[in-house]
């Protein structure tokens, strides 16, 4: 039988707290990153349990899409191809806790002192992913959007810079730009690491340039 992936058990888990916290307002503030609680209280877990509360059933939901979306296909390549199975899960766990957390650093050190700030969301995990995946297929089409992975990619990073000058909820738009950057480092590194040739892999396919939707 064949085991249910992490992808999916960190879905359920992420939309379970989530949905506890849309009625339970303290609950939502306690989990949220809140870069002054951190400094001054020592509360350092709120880098990871901000990942997994959200705002609203929007924010879930677009998290949670594009984990799945990219999640499940990562989890398959890093278990079936770069490493053993139990491995290769276990490294794919540590990339989408750690992405959590470094995405969360940079908005630490611009809000320490910012006792009015905070934020909550999978977005720099699901940034990572999704850049991540993007080097094996850049030009790949998604069904939805019907856009190629790259255009996906850079749309998705506009909006996550336009909302974070905008600053008008508590989504963390800011993780967005630093976990896509800490997605691609990873995913490179681990690359250069384990598996030179995957590089070439990944320019070759950049340099292929766009084709036509298959799903036309």
């Amino acid at each position: 039988m064949d085991m249910i992936s992490l992808t999916l058990i960190l879905i359920i888990m992420t939309a379970l707290i989530s949905y506890q916290a849309f009625s339970n307002t303290g609950m939502k503030y306690k989990l949220a990153f809140h870069p002054a609680s951190v400094r001054e209280f020592g509360q350092y877990y709120r880098f990871l349990t901000s990942g997994f509360v959200h705002a609203d059933w929007q924010h879930l939901i677009l998290n949670m899409y594009v984990f799945y979306l990219f999640g499940e296909q990562l989890e398959l390549f890093f278990s079936n191809n770069l490493f053993e199975p139990m491995v290769g899960r276990l490294i794919f766990l540590f990339f989408y806790l750690s992405a959590i957390i470094i995405s969360d650093i940079p908005t630490y050190f611009k809000h320490k002192n910012n006792t009015a700030y905070s934020s909550l969301g999978a977005s720099g995990a699901t940034s990572a992913l999704l850049m991540a995946y993007i080097l094996f297929d850049p030009w790949g089409w998604f069904l939805f959007p019907p856009l190629p992975g790259i255009v996906f990619a850079v749309a998705y990073l506009w909006y996550s810079s336009y909302m974070s000058r905008k600053g008008t909820d508590l989504i963390a738009h800011d993780a967005h730009l630093w976990g896509a950057v800490y997605g691609l480092v990873f995913m490179l590194a681990l690359a250069a690491i384990f598996s030179p040739e995957l590089l070439q892999y990944f320019i070759n396919s950049l340099l292929e340039g766009p084709r036509a939707p298959s799903f036309m």
